[in-house]
């Protein structure tokens, strides 16, 4: 009988032990759904900026080759072993400076005799015309002796020609490249030998679509440079092509720019704006801000979290409090019905340490109440033109809103934030560490 007490007392305890673990195992379930329900995500942090209507300089956006005004790849007109070169690389040059000799001696030689042969047949034309006054010469004689005279004259003239082939001069003032010959060697003609380039002021090509055509005209200010960022040289439309390429359906345009310091070079590739006229009253957020989905393109606006139906009952609290410490001091301005009891009771600390404790704890939610929870929403928007890192919004934002900028990257509608615009992603990283 003992043993069956003991064996029963056992089976009850395993049995209890059993119950509690399956309890605790649903209460810990429980709680933990409980937890995951009502747990709230932590704000993230979000840089944002307020939208507000703004001048808008408008462009058309291109990209172009750079060429020299003046500029062409200088050659020979005929052959001949290099006897000098009197130039080097990058060397600034006049107009008409000779730049290299060819072995000339042949020509010149020639060129002597041929002289010689026009001096004698000047002088023989000279002795026909006055045999021809005297009446002793015929005119077959004199004509004869003056087309003679003309040829040795046209010849002497030819010769002094072939002679300047001998020398390449600059056809105009300019910087010459590296020269492509050396001396004693033997050059046919058409080699190249240096290029010159004039490169106070370049020339500028490039082409837009036909729908951007009746925004150019001649004499349009446009800016170029290496990127979009460096815009640093200024120039005109000089050019614009009457003809369509029905190809491409693209306009080829020229433009002209100063080029002082000689920073461009030609063959150089640019980015290129032609400014348009300015407008006022655009929207526009930097493009950073716009996210582009399957869906379209949406950004996230910040706004006040909407409050709870028991939120508004926080503020009542300094009321109740202040309640009770009229009560508090009602108290103790009853007359004593005790002479036994001190006459300072009702001015104890303790009595009027509740009621402030009650204001400064009444005071805690209208503090709060002033700084509201922040939520984001997506707002899809729809997106105009681009300048200078910042898009046009045509759709979507109003005046006022407050738009994120920066760490959108894992938000998602509803989502609590706090903003911190302590980093400004307009800028680079290295300004404002410098900062």
């Amino acid at each position: 009988m003992k043993r069956f007490f003991i064996i029963a007392g056992f089976l009850l305890l395993l049995a209890l032990v059993c119950v509690g673990i399956v309890g605790f195992n649903f209460m810990r379930d429980a709680g933990i759904k409980q937890f995951f329900a009502t747990m709230k995500p932590p704000a993230a942090t979000v840089s944002t900026v307020t939208v507000k209507p703004s001048e808008w300089t408008p462009g058309i956006e291109a990209i172009g080759t750079v060429n020299a005004v003046r500029g062409v790849d200088l050659t020979l007109e005929t052959s001949g072993i290099v006897k000098d070169i009197l130039f080097h690389a990058n060397q600034k040059v006049a107009a008409d400076a000779v730049l290299v000799q060819l072995d000339d001696a042949v020509e010149k030689a020639d060129l002597v005799a041929q002289k010689a042969q026009a001096a004698s047949d000047q002088a023989a034309l000279a002795r026909a015309i006055e045999l021809q006054r005297r009446g002793v010469g015929t005119d077959a004689t004199l004509d004869a002796a003056r087309a003679a005279a003309d040829a040795s004259a046209a010849q002497v003239i030819k010769l002094q020609a072939v002679l300047e082939q001998k020398q390449l001069s600059a056809p105009f003032g300019g910087t010459v490249g590296i020269p492509k010959i050396d001396i004693g060697q033997y050059l046919a003609p058409g080699n190249a030998v240096v290029t010159i380039q004039d490169l106070d002021t370049m020339r500028v090509d490039f082409t837009v679509p036909e729908q951007q055509l009746p925004l150019l005209k001649i004499g349009q200010a446009i800016k170029l440079g290496g990127n979009l960022a460096d815009m640093s040289f200024t120039g005109s439309i000089r050019g614009i092509d009457p003809k369509i390429d029905p190809a491409s359906r693209l306009v080829s345009i020229r433009g002209e720019v100063a080029n002082p310091e000689g920073k461009l070079t030609p063959g150089q590739f640019v980015q290129i704006r032609v400014e348009l006229p300015q407008e006022n009253n655009v929207i526009s957020v930097p493009q950073t801000a716009v996210t582009t989905s399957l869906y379209g393109d949406f950004v996230f606006v910040v706004e006040p979290a909407k409050s709870a139906g028991g939120a508004a009952a926080a503020p009542a609290k300094p009321d109740e409090q202040k309640a009770g410490a009229d009560k508090a001091s009602g108290d103790a301005a009853k007359p004593q019905a005790d002479a036994s009891k001190p006459a300072d009771n009702a001015a104890k600390p303790a009595d009027t340490k509740p009621a402030d404790k009650a204001a400064a704890e009444g005071a805690k939610p209208a503090d709060a109440a002033q700084q509201p929870a922040l939520v984001i929403s997506q707002v899809f928007v729809k997106l105009g033109r681009r300048n200078n890192g910042m898009v046009e919004i045509t759709e979507g934002l109003k005046d006022g809103d407050q738009v994120v900028t920066a760490g959108q990257n894992r938000l998602f509608n509803g989502m609590s934030v706090a903003v911190d615009n302590t980093i400004d992603p307009s800028k680079s990283a290295n300004k404002q560490v410098q900062q």
